[in-house]
């Protein structure tokens, strides 16, 4: 059997999904992640379990990366970008790898770097116990990138695993298929009349996620006092005639409850208000969560017109009642806006160098065959071609995998 190898552009989970699938058929993978760790967004979700199991997903995304970096068939290169790309028998893929600042060889994830570091993000934390190294250095905030000023971390190192005079490298990758996942870009709802980046406890909801994975309770940025009082706000970003994003985002409403739901869970005495255009169903036991939610959760049928600051760091919320048509306000603690999954921005570039075609919408389009590009080799998986849950998200990159055994000959 003639040895074949895949490129996966994107490691989260579509990504991950495909490279799997594939590396199970003895196929080589490369997977290429522009970022600093593997499993995309979805890595940073938390679980949403109370009494029972709510199918959040969250743990698939832990049990698929952990697959990956385990595999002997797969390789994965974070920090990594496709700088040109040429196709005749197979692909020959420039890659542009930025700096390795940390030997993930060496790199112990003891976490000095992180706890003696001056400046604020300039070391980054990862999400799960399947990145390695776990953490990574910005090279936007980093103070030795910007002057030689401070070398802390490298110093404190006690693997020698940091090295702040890294360069970046170019190398050439050979595949027989391409499998494009680069996922989302969640909605910046600065923009937006809610006080994102202005009011501190306004917050988005992979925010959330990220604080209930790390603290398992909700406390207010402000203060780090429980809030007595949250507002879920729907739709940012997403149905939005104003921002051109027409498209329904999902996934919004399914997170944004069960979180909800485990809130209430563990934080019991907080007041939880759920403003909304319509509630997208989602999974099989929608029914009988949404029954229950609905005991729990304040729903109000309502898009929140502007947020303004309130006394004791609280935020004053307008809505329109459509039962008196009078416009309202009410003090919350806590704000969370269900920020809208748009297309991914790096993807823009590298769906040009593949010379794949993006749809109106941005995303990239698809043919009557679904994640299949119009481009012979190359394949689509996931939230790259339109908003995806992380069920339909791994099953799409199964789908990705078989088209391209299909296409392979395998």
């Amino acid at each position: 059997m003639i040895a074949n190898k895949v490129l996966v552009v994107g490691a989260g989970v579509a990504g991950l999904s495909a490279a799997s699938e594939l590396a199970d058929f003895d196929i080589d993978v490369d997977i290429v992640e522009l970022s600093d760790f593997p499993g995309g967004h979805a890595i940073q979700y938390t679980c949403k379990a109370t009494d029972q199991c709510v199918k959040c997903g969250a743990c698939m995304v832990e049990e698929k990366l952990g697959q990956v970096v385990k595999h002997p068939k797969i390789n994965i290169l974070t920090g990594t970008q496709i700088k040109d790309a040429m196709k005749s028998e197979n692909f020959s893929v420039t890659l542009l790898k930025k700096p390795l600042f940390i030997d993930p060889e060496k790199c112990s994830s003891c976490g000095i770097c992180f706890e003696k570091c001056p400046e604020n993000n300039a070391v980054i934390k990862g999400n799960s116990k399947n990145q390695t190294p776990f953490y990574a250095i910005s090279d936007e905030t980093c103070l030795y990138l910007k002057d030689q000023s401070c070398t802390i971390c490298q110093e404190a190192c006690p693997e020698g695993a940091v090295h702040l005079d890294a360069r970046e490298t170019t190398t050439t990758a050979h595949a027989d298929a391409v499998i494009l996942s680069t996922g989302f870009t969640p909605f910046n709802p600065a923009e937006k009349p809610y006080g994102y980046n202005r009011f501190k406890n306004v917050i988005t909801n992979l925010g959330m996620e990220k604080i209930l994975r790390e603290a398992g309770r909700i406390r207010l940025p402000s203060n780090g006092d429980a809030p007595k009082s949250i507002a879920f706000i729907q739709c940012v970003g997403s149905r939005d005639a104003k921002s051109n994003h027409l498209w329904c985002s999902k996934v919004c409403c399914g997170s944004a409850l069960r979180m909800a739901g485990l809130v209430k869970a563990r934080q019991p005495e907080t007041q939880i208000t759920f403003f909304y255009m319509d509630v997208q169903t989602f999974g099989r036991d929608f029914d009988e969560f949404y029954a229950k939610i609905r005991k729990e959760v304040r729903l109000i049928r309502a898009i929140p017109g502007d947020i303004y600051p309130a006394a004791d760091d609280r935020l004053r919320v307008t809505f329109l009642d459509n039962a008196s048509s009078e416009t309202l306000q009410e003090e919350f603690d806590l704000v969370v806006l269900s920020v809208g999954m748009t297309p991914s921005q790096g993807m823009q570039k590298t769906a040009g160098i593949l010379k794949v075609q993006r749809a109106e919408t941005g995303f990239v389009k698809q043919t009557d065959k679904g994640g299949v590009t119009s481009e012979k080799g190359i394949f689509t998986a996931g939230a790259v071609s339109g908003p995806m849950s992380i069920p339909e998200s791994i099953a799409s990159g199964g789908a990705a995998a078989f088209e391209v055994l299909k296409y392979l000959g395998r």
